[in-house]
């Protein structure tokens, strides 16, 4: 399975962006897809997660209100509407998908990445 996300870019407080994620393989049928990101200095933490075949999505805290997880089945797409943005969004924002293969564990496969950088 492979990912390819893309949408970031610099944006000043306050504004908006929108990642997307475009995977190789028919979403509908994954266990689960979302978005970490990792800001400089930290580690990796989760921002939103949607299921493969619902639509009930789970935010961190920190982004909840101010961010959306969406997907497009026909595309093969995930996006992360971002609004409201605060600089300490910035981060490396990195798609991601699990799904079980055969009787083994679940497992997940990431994006490159994409930089968001708000300014204040």
């Amino acid at each position: 399975v492979q990912l390819q996300a893309s949408g970031g870019g610099l944006v000043q407080a306050g504004g908006s962006l929108r990642l997307s994620c475009v995977v190789s393989t028919g979403i509908s049928n994954l266990n689960y897809m979302g978005w970490y990101r990792q800001a400089p200095g930290k580690q990796r933490e989760l921002a939103a997660t949607i299921p493969g075949g619902g639509t009930r999505a789970t935010y961190a805290d920190s982004v909840k209100g101010r961010f959306t997880i969406s997907k497009d089945i026909a595309r093969n797409t995930v996006y992360l509407q971002m609004n409201s943005l605060k600089p300490e969004d910035t981060a490396v924002y990195y798609c991601t998908v699990a799904r079980y293969e055969g009787w083994g564990p679940l497992k997940d496969y990431w994006g490159q990445g994409t930089l968001v950088t708000v300014s204040s």
